[in-house]
């Protein structure tokens, strides 16, 4: 099994799914006593943030290239940035390593065409609902991506960085998404993509009308494969949405 580099903390209530997963996945591959080859690294979330707010994104992604040399130096084959926000950096990410950058728009596109459906909405921080990083990714992957409005973009945005990364969840913010997922649905969206890691603490398959793709998850299973296949070029087999 190849060696999957995490570059985590962002949050790091997210990041511990992370890893319970991509072991998960696999010992269902390898059965028995396996468990992931991996290395992380986790960044300290709160100066993450604070670059995010004020925009400095530049220092952000060197932040986030210094993780991953780090991991490429620590035996990793390849790369994951374990959170939906900062694959708005992912180029520089991508520039800083030899090693493959397994992209979790990519794997998330996989899985919803995988899947049948082409016409999503999609759910996450304000960066991912509103910039074109995120969505412009899922679309060049084949998919119609469609947001909340703009009150329903501030209450998921909220929800994720006062609570959820936190790891407070509360069953008034879960009713909430609901009626977020509920008004994308009724505008069409045949499936709705949980476009922040943390979301998935959160939102369970029985709070949507239709099927929900948990990113974290995508990309573990995605990881997964390719630590055991030929690479992150290969088209991995998609969990099936919950």
């Amino acid at each position: 099994m190849k060696t999957i580099g995490l570059i985590g903390g962002m949050s790091w209530e997210s990041t511990a799914e992370y890893y319970r997963l991509v072991n998960e996945f696999t010992r269902d591959r390898l059965g028995g006593l396996h468990s992931a080859r991996c290395v992380l690294y986790s960044v300290d979330f709160a100066e993450i943030e604070q670059l995010q707010v004020q925009g400095r994104w530049a220092e952000a992604g060197e932040v986030l290239a210094a993780a991953a040399q780090a991991l490429e130096a620590a035996g990793a084959d390849l790369v994951l940035i374990c959170t939906n926000t900062m694959h708005k950096v992912a180029d520089r990410v991508e520039a800083a390593v030899s090693i493959p950058l397994l992209h979790l728009a990519d794997a998330t596109a996989r899985a919803v065409r995988a899947s049948g459906l082409h016409r999503v909405g999609l759910l996450g921080t304000a960066f991912t609902m509103e910039q074109d990083f995120y969505r412009g990714r899922l679309e060049a992957g084949g998919l119609e991506v469609r947001v909340p409005d703009a009150d329903g973009r501030a209450l998921v945005h909220r929800v994720i960085y006062q609570e959820l990364c936190l790891g407070v969840v509360r069953e008034e913010s879960r009713a909430a998404y609901r009626k977020v997922i509920a008004d994308l649905v009724a505008g069409g969206a045949q499936g709705v993509i949980l476009g922040c890691t943390e979301i998935e603490l959160l939102i369970r398959p029985e709070d949507s009308p239709v099927p929900v793709f948990a990113t974290a998850r995508i990309h573990a299973a995605a990881a997964v494969d390719a630590a055991l296949s030929g690479g992150p070029g290969d088209a991995p087999p998609a969990p099936a949405p919950h």
